[in-house]
């Protein structure tokens, strides 16, 4: 998928989810790239897009949604689910999660008032039947964003990466003399499940209570409570977002589904790292959040950028869990990296949008310093300068580390970087961002301290952006990421 795709942030970053599931719609594998944010979603998407159809579906079939709420948490993100049928039996799914260049309305704008500003919403639908593309959705969804053939491109590279599954599957069942996958995959759910249960009870048993808060652009101040409890009887983690502040009108409001999604990855990246995800080994975590909350918003709220809320949610989870496991955790990273989107008239006289992402510096862990520049937890690569200077009229004077940022401790956090840029195509630009972490930086453990705060200049002037900007042909951008948090008191 990624070989095939159009665009730089699913081609190049790996901005994605891919995995298979069983009849059941149960996810059994994933692919090793992706965020736990679009995978965990993917899970419990694709049993979603399963149950819609069931009884529908028939080979060649592709359904196609970017449901908020059921998906992985903004239009940008675009499921694709496909049906593997052998001899006319359904015996699984191919499932992927693509984070695409553009959707329409406001673009990755926080300045949304509610989500039906925010671009074009596809309900379940089948992109293509018995093999047949349905031509007037894919007529609709490209008449709706501003990179037509950037969208096209990339649901073209989910769609043959789905046939591609579908053809792997089929030859490993054939390989194996297996008639369908339920047999395995059964055995596949319940040893994960049995294993993290066993990883769980491994664990002091206890109800422990921790806080973050972090600034975003504007100023507002976010605050994120959690109570988690390990039962080491049952094996199983609850967590409850109770206290955590309500939702806003902007657009970094984050449904369940993606609260639900990170808060797995952070219990099970610390009790569990090397054991595989899929539904098994996510089933004895529980996630709670109460209605209307920032992390588990109500339509028809805007949510174009969750996962600047998103993002930092393992972060309170880390310090609970710190009280339980102190040699597991990490302390506080800044969560989203820092992304633009840009738009406006290119060199010619052609449109331009290109999307990029620079991260902040990772927190130190026990035993280990911070990884710097590196994003934590979402994992996604940077983009390499030169592909996206190919692409579009964008280019970068400065890329480097930025020194010292990270919290000092007997384990340093990982330091930000320093990114400067303009657009050079003399005609005024767009840029939509969502910076965080500048007044509350992330914090550090067991008396580690905090990293440096994030700064947001143009032109040398620190800068507040709530939303969108319109720049000048000459304007200079720079983003100063935060550092991540250290670990144990300085020597």
């Amino acid at each position: 998928m990624q070989r095939t795709a159009f665009s730089a942030i699913v081609r190049e970053a790996g901005d994605l989810a891919y995995a298979v599931f069983d009849s059941k719609a149960r996810m059994i594998a994933q692919a090793e790239t992706g965020t736990p944010g679009h995978i965990n979603c993917l899970a419990s998407c694709g049993k979603w897009l399963a149950e819609m159809f069931e009884g529908d579906l028939e080979p060649g079939d592709v359904l196609i949604s970017n449901d908020p709420w059921n998906g992985a948490g903004h239009f940008f993100d675009i499921t694709v689910f496909a049906p593997i049928f052998r001899d006319g039996r359904l015996i699984g799914y191919i499932g992927s999660t693509n984070h695409h260049t553009d959707i329409g309305g406001v673009g990755t704008s926080i300045g949304a008032a509610d989500v039906h500003e925010e671009g074009l919403w596809i309900p379940p639908a089948k992109l293509y039947s018995a093999g047949k593309l349905n031509q007037l959705l894919m007529n609709v969804i490209k008449r709706n964003v501003r990179t037509p053939d950037l969208i096209a491109g990339d649901l073209a590279a989910q769609t043959a990466s789905a046939r591609a599954g579908e053809a792997a599957v089929i030859e490993l069942c054939e390989r194996f003399g297996l008639d369908d996958l339920d047999e395995l995959a059964d055995e596949i759910v319940t040893r994960s499940e049995r294993a993290m249960r066993d990883a769980i009870r491994a664990c002091p048993a206890g109800t422990w209570e921790a806080e973050s808060k972090f600034d975003i652009s504007g100023g507002r101040v976010i605050t994120l409570h959690v109570r988690l409890t390990i039962d080491s009887e049952r094996g199983e983690v609850d967590i409850d977002f109770a206290g955590s502040s309500p939702q806003i009108d902007r657009g970094i409001n984050v449904v369940l589904n993606y609260t639900r999604a990170y808060s797995m990855f952070a219990v099970r990246s610390c009790l569990a790292l090397d054991l595989p995800n899929n539904s098994g080994s996510l089933t004895p975590i529980r996630v709670n959040a109460p209605e209307d909350s920032i992390v588990n918003c109500t339509y028809p709220a805007p949510v174009s950028q969750r996962h600047v809320v998103g993002m930092y949610v393992p972060m309170p989870i880390m310090k609970a869990l710190y009280n339980a496991i102190p040699d597991k955790v990490v302390a506080s990273s800044p969560g989203s990296p820092w992304g633009c989107q840009l738009s406006g008239t290119g060199r010619g006289e052609g449109a331009f949008v290109t999307m990029f992402h620079f991260a902040g510096g990772m927190g130190a862990r026990r035993e280990l310093p911070g990884l710097s520049a590196t994003t934590y937890p979402a994992g996604v690569s940077a983009m390499p300068l030169e592909m996206i200077e190919i692409e579009s009229p964008v280019v970068f004077h400065r890329r480097e580390l930025r020194r010292g940022s990270g919290g000092m401790g007997r384990m340093t956090g990982g330091d930000g970087q320093v990114v400067e840029f303009s657009v050079r195509s003399g005609h005024r630009w767009t840029m939509a961002a969502a910076p965080s972490g500048a007044a509350y930086a992330p914090e550090g453990l067991e008396g580690g301290e905090h990293g440096v705060g994030g700064r947001f200049s143009i032109n040398g002037r620190e800068t507040v952006i709530d939303g969108r900007a319109v720049m000048s042909p000459d304007d200079v951008v720079r983003l100063e990421t935060p550092g991540g948090g250290g670990f144990g008191r300085p020597a």
